[in-house]
């Protein structure tokens, strides 16, 4: 199981000379298995555009590919590649859909609504492959060929999904976009007015965080890779509880627990430079002595067969 990064930052883009080491894209993750296993995507960033160019140069091109996204929740970010996904274009091609079942809107009027006019001059409908939507719920299993595909909630606002992928002994977990589960629930609701980080809650919210976080723990148990959401330092946290996102220490405390053996920080927020991500990443490794850590950066692959020492190449 080979997973590489395409897009690594969260919110928004951010190109430029300051970003060009980790890249400026937005989420976007590629699982392959083996040579003739099944294409696994995770995620619909910016990211995606480029990972399409990059399939089209193969069987996606003849209109022979089959590939599976999986989305971990339609906010902007998540999605905004997707009408740029060269194999959605050419005939032939089959793209299943995975994302969490929405109780107001369905998966396919969600998709359709980012590109209908004045947003998009071209109409979802009028792609070429063969896309099927798939909506999943909360806790869900399944298999896409030989891979064990599983999924928990998140504390985000609307409700984000976490996945874990299992193939012949070796696992990914990719948890994006999520809080920490101890100072506040989100729910189907913008909060105006976040109660402050540490302030005592309501006993319900913190039953319902507390089995959500149990959920996330099992979800990254024994995973050879969590990719986590560390949008934030500690002080931002404090400053934008009620954004959804988490940090470095966040992370740390969960992968810990779970006991998996590497880490990679993910979601970066666009306004983060190479040489701060950098230096959040030495702080991490100086944190742990029970997980290798990395830094998510576009091209950059990691082999889940080998070591965690020799497995995170950077290209």
């Amino acid at each position: 199981m080979r997973v590489r990064f395409w897009g690594v930052r969260g919110s928004l883009p951010s190109p430029g000379v300051h970003t060009n080491r980790y890249g400026g894209n937005t989420s976007c993750v590629e699982v392959r298995i083996g040579d003739q296993g099944p294409r696994i995507i995770i995620d619909a960033g910016t990211g995606i555009r480029k990972l399409g160019k990059d399939m089209a140069n193969a069987e996606f091109g003849q209109g022979q590919g089959a590939a599976h996204l999986l989305i971990s929740h339609t906010h902007w970010d998540h999605i905004q590649g997707l009408p740029f996904f060269s194999p959605l274009y050419h005939k032939g091609n089959r793209i299943f859909v995975y994302a969490r079942q929405r109780d107001d809107t369905h998966l396919r009027a969600v998709f359709q609504s980012q590109t209908e006019d004045p947003y998009f001059p071209v109409p979802f409908d009028s792609v070429q492959a063969d896309v099927a939507l798939r909506e999943l719920i909360e806790g869900a299993r399944f298999e896409i060929g030989p891979v064990k595909v599983s999924c928990t909630r998140l504390n985000h606002p609307w409700i984000a999904m976490a996945y874990r992928l299992d193939y012949e002994g070796h696992s990914l977990a990719y948890v994006t976009d999520t809080a920490p589960f101890r100072d506040i629930l989100f729910e189907h609701e913008f909060i105006q007015s976040p109660p402050e980080p540490g302030a005592p809650m309501r006993p319900d919210d913190a039953r319902k965080l507390k089995v959500m976080r149990d959920g996330v723990v099992r979800l990254c148990e024994g995973a050879d890779l969590v990719i986590y959401d560390t949008h934030f330092t500690p002080a931002e946290y404090r400053q934008f509880p009620h954004w959804g996102h988490s940090t470095p220490v966040d992370a740390m405390e969960i992968a810990e627990e779970a006991g998996a053996r590497m880490l990679a920080l993910f979601h970066h927020a666009p306004s983060r430079t190479d040489d701060e991500l950098d230096q959040i990443l030495l702080e991490s490794r100086r944190s742990t002595r029970k997980l290798d850590v990395i830094a998510a950066k576009e091209s950059m692959e990691v082999d889940l067969a080998t070591p965690a020492a020799a497995a995170a190449g950077e290209h």
